[in-house]
């Protein structure tokens, strides 16, 4: 059983969230980051890591209203698969975004399955124009993308499983 703790991204996970990312970009299951890029959001990302410290996981907010924002970057180290922490890291950047103000989030995603399970459902992409201007457009993937869009509805206060309240 490995301990599983949550925290507040920090600036030296950055370099671990990028190779965690970027192994999986190697895969064509998510796109790549640079180290830059996630420092200059480091504090919307997410992370789980084991008693020793080391990454098991992370996840981010990508804010693009003041009520909208994107469920993004998130990916589990393969040796921690099927310990929960992806759905973790996701009800607590849900949380994280409830406490910002956020009513609504969204996911590009490949696995919807994952999402449909906490309640997202599937949308047209195109109900996101923030998204589609500030990095479709650009995105190396754009003519030929086979990521579905998942939404689902935030309330001011989100609740864990064990009914305590994280906002």
């Amino acid at each position: 059983m490995i301990d599983v703790i949550y925290r507040r991204g920090r600036e030296s996970d950055v370099n671990h969230i990028a190779a965690l990312i970027n192994g999986y970009a190697a895969e064509r299951i998510m796109l790549p980051k640079t180290a830059e890029a996630i420092l200059l959001t480091i504090d919307d990302f997410i992370v789980a890591t084991d008693r020793h410290g080391r990454l098991l996981g992370c996840a981010a907010l990508r804010e693009y209203a003041p009520s909208l924002a994107e469920v993004a970057s998130v990916a589990v180290a393969r040796r921690a698969h099927g310990l929960g922490i992806g759905r973790q890291l996701v009800e607590r950047v849900e949380a994280l975004g409830a406490a910002r103000g956020i009513t609504e989030v969204f996911a590009l995603t490949l696995t919807t399955g994952f999402f449909a399970s906490m309640d997202y459902a599937v949308v047209d992409r195109a109900r996101y124009p923030e998204k589609i201007c500030r990095d479709c457009v650009v995105c190396p993937r754009r003519m030929a993308c086979d990521e579905i869009c998942v939404a689902k509805a935030l309330h001011a206060g989100v609740l864990r499983r064990d009914r305590k309240l994280v906002a």
